[in-house]
Order: structure tokens, then sequence, then C-alpha cells
């Protein structure tokens, strides 16, 4: 971007009127028409040069779009601007938040924050370091959002040099969709402290608690200068480093960053345990997303999460999710087994689920509030690694957005329309001069001695799902 700024303000330097629209036409040209540089004076030269400059940051930047964004035309360049220039304000707004919130308060967490040198966090974290090998660590200042520190291990897994690290902000490794998920899960407020970790002496997989997230990664160019990123679950805890060159000691977000690698290669999940769940909305949008699920589809939980269910099946499968639906009504929240679905992974393979699905019935408006499926793979995709980038399945998902909209829509219709009648019954308890009398037995024949739970067990034994359970036992709280 610095060098792309840097011509812009180069070649109109010596006028006062904005670009003319065939300057602009001509940048957006360039990297078909090279410019020859022979017989050209020395002020000629240097613009070559500098046009030459913009056309290989163009390049660069042309590495860093989506695959769903990438055209073989010439509106590519512009395209690739705009998200640049989105990306840029993006970070931006991310780092004055990020600044306010460390401004506003002085102690984050509010628990016992310890101090660190660089030393002390090398020596912690190898313990989790030299034990998994693909597992590195990483100090971020939550000031500046520059690495603090970050151990060997991550030069080795990321493919690239240890001095790319040096003086550099890590969000510039991520992949720009990811940034905000970064910042999101590590404001200072949410982050345990290491402090209660370390004093535990727990084990690494104790640490690698729930409170992890996903995160794609690069270190640099690879396959013939293309940027190879790669998924890590990234598992954040709050500490202070002792700063060499200011007086205060600063904040920061040590993140022990683990690489995950699909399910399907070696050494691949049992399959017993390729199990995962989902939640959607009665618009059939997902909501939550298992983490054991980013290894089997290819997908982190933020690529699915906000996107529609019926995108991500089999064309033919997407009329299976309509009778799924209907069955759902029939067993107001119980799980029932279903026929097998074919999802898309993200390397645009389809892998084959055997699902499980039930649902929450809101207690008062007696209906669906989403629905829950556990699903297992029965088969999965040729191509094992699921988190390459697909060839093109974006076109085929665009084409066939009219029939996704009309089973949406007759789905939502479904569950809005019809009530679901409440399956739990309620027990009351009988005051006790309503009681039959000690001897003989009432007028139902019933012993006088009949007890609550005794009652409670003679009432409907409709069983509950545990969503109801759950609900109705925090109403009662």
């Amino acid at each position: 971007l610095s060098s792309l700024m840097s011509f812009l303000c180069s070649s109109n330097s010596h006028s006062p009127s904005p670009p003319s629209s065939s300057n602009a036409y001509s940048l957006l040209s360039s990297e078909q028409d090279n410019p020859s540089t022979s017989g050209c004076s020395s002020q000629d030269s240097a613009k070559a040069k500098a046009q030459k400059e913009v056309i290989k940051t163009l390049k660069e930047l042309k590495r860093h779009l989506p695959a769903e964004k990438r055209h073989n035309n010439k509106s590519t360049t512009l395209n690739t601007l705009k998200y640049a220039l989105r990306c840029v304000k993006q970070v931006e707004a991310n780092e004055e938040y990020y600044q306010l919130l460390m401004t506003n308060d002085s102690q984050p967490s509010g628990l016992d924050v310890s101090s660190y040198t660089i030393e002390e966090i090398d020596s912690i974290t190898s313990e989790y370091t030299l034990k998994n090998n693909d597992i590195f660590a990483v100090a971020v200042s939550l000031i500046t959002g520059r690495i603090v520190y970050i151990s060997d291990q991550a030069a080795t897994i990321l493919n690239c040099k240890r001095d790319v690290f040096m003086n550099t902000k890590f969000v510039e490794f991520l992949t720009p969709q990811d940034v905000s998920v970064f910042y999101s899960f590590t404001t200072p407020y949410r982050l345990p402290s290491w402090s209660m970790c370390a004093g535990a002496e727990p084990s690494p997989s104790d640490c690698m608690q729930e409170k992890s997230f996903f995160c794609r990664i690069s270190g640099g160019k690879e396959r013939e200068g293309d940027l190879q990123y790669y998924p890590f679950r990234m598992t954040p805890y709050l500490m202070k480093v002792q700063d060499t060159v200011h007086a205060e000691d600063q904040f920061c977000c040590l993140l022990l960053a683990e690489r995950v690698h699909s399910g399907y290669d070696a050494p691949r999940i049992p399959a017993g345990k390729q199990i995962f769940t989902t939640t959607h909305s009665p618009t059939c949008v997902f909501q939550d997303i298992d983490e054991r699920a980013v290894p089997l589809l290819g997908y982190l939980p933020q690529d699915l999460i906000g996107t529609s269910v019926l995108l991500h099946l089999h064309p033919n499968d997407r009329p299976i999710m309509l009778a799924i639906h209907r069955k759902i009504l029939q067993c107001a929240g119980q799980p029932f087994d279903h026929s097998s679905i074919r999802f898309c992974a993200r390397n645009g393979e389809y892998i084959i689920l055997d699902s499980s699905w039930s649902s929450f019935v809101n207690p008062w408006s007696r209906k669906v509030s989403f629905v829950i499926g556990k699903h297992k793979v029965r088969m999965g995709p040729v191509n094992e690694d699921v988190f390459v980038a697909p060839v093109s399945v974006t076109g085929e998902m665009k084409t066939l957005a009219p029939d996704i909209q009309a089973i949406t829509e007759q789905i939502h219709r479904l569950l809005l329309q019809v009530r679901i009648e409440p399956i739990i019954t309620q027990a009351v308890v009988r005051p006790r001069d309503t009681v039959a009398p000690a001897q003989g037995t009432d007028s139902g024949g019933q012993d006088p001695k009949f007890t609550f739970q005794e009652e409670l067990t003679s009432n409907d034994q409709s069983v509950c799902s545990y969503q109801q359970i759950s609900c109705v036992d925090s109403v009662i709280r």
C-alpha cells in the first residue's frame, strides 16, 4: 500500500488537478501492458520503475484476496484496492477499540496479573511447545499489537524465517477475514490470567480449554509466491511483560497456537469419534458450530456461523431439510434420526453425514427457537485435505440461490405457524386437608400413603428433552 500511495503522489505532484481518467485506466491496465524504459529520460525511467513497483504491490495484494473474489479481468485490480482499503479500516478501528479498552481499564480482568520477563515466558511456554510439534507461543502487546515474544517453533511451523516476526504486528500474519475474530476474543476483560493457569501447574490439555478460538496464520510466501494460510486453534491468556525500555510493564496477550490438521490425514481421527454438533435458527442459519467440526469440514466456526445450512448441502439433499423440520414438529423436541445428508467441505468435496436432530421449544410461545444437529461422518472426502481452497464452488451455489430461498421460506413458515403442545406434565402438590383419611382408600382406589414422589412417577411418563428440562429448571431457579 505504501508503494502504491507513493506512486500516486509522485505521478500527480507536478499538477494540482486530480488524476485524469486516462491515468486511472493506465494504472488498472498496467499489469497487462508493462512500459518499456528504453530511450526514456531519467525522470521517465524513475516513473517506470515506480510503476513496476506498483504492479508488484498489486500482485502481492491479490494473493490476500479470498478465492471467491478472484476473477480474471481488469476489475480485479479495483476490487483488490477496495478490499485492501476495507481491511486497513477494519484494523484501524479494532486498534482504536483495543486502546480505548486499555485506557478505560488499567486492570483489565480484575485478577492477579503477574509480570514476567522474556526469559521467563520462554521457559514457562516451553513446557507446551516441546511436547507438541504443532504448538508455538506468542505474546502480543495489548497496547501496540506488536509481537513482544514468539517461540522458535513458530518459524518451523509456518515455514518462514524467524526475522519476519521482528517489530511487526501479529494481525499482519492473519488472513484479513479473521482479524476481527482475533480482536473480539482477545479483548482484555475476557482474558483469563496466566498466573491462575500456571499456579495450578496444569497439563497442556488443561490450559487448552474452551476459551480458545480459531484463526488462519501465514508466515510468508510459498508455492511460487502464493501466501499459504494454516488454521490454528488459539488459546489466549493475560499477563504483564517487563519492558526493558519503559519503566512500566505492559499488558500482553499470551497465545498458545496449535495448528489444526485435517481429520482425515494420518494420524486421522478415529471413525467412532468423527462427531460434531451444530445449531441453527428456524430460518436455517447456523448459530453455533462445535469446534470438533473444524478438522472434519475444513471450515472455521466464523466461516459457517451466519450462513445458510442449505448453502452447504448437496442440491439434491436440500429438500430433505424440509422433511426433517416437519418431523421436528411431530417429535416436539425429542431427538430422532433421519436420512443421511451430503455436506460440502471447504475443499469443495462432499462428505456423508448420519445425523440426529432435536430442537428447543420455547415453553412460553411453544414454538421452535433453534434446531440441534448431532452429526457423524460416515464417508469422508476423496481429497483428504479439507483445508485447501475450492476450485469453483461459489458459482454453483450462486446459481441455486432461488432454490435455497424457497426451501428456507417454507421451513420458516412451517416452524413459526405451528404451535407445539408442551409435553412436560406439571405435578401439583395437593393440600393436606384434601388427602383421604388414613383408614381405607380414596374414591380412586389409591393408597392413602400416596407420597408426592409417587405422584410424580404416576403421571404422564413422556420423556422430556434435555433442553426442555434445562429451560424449566432455569425458570424454577
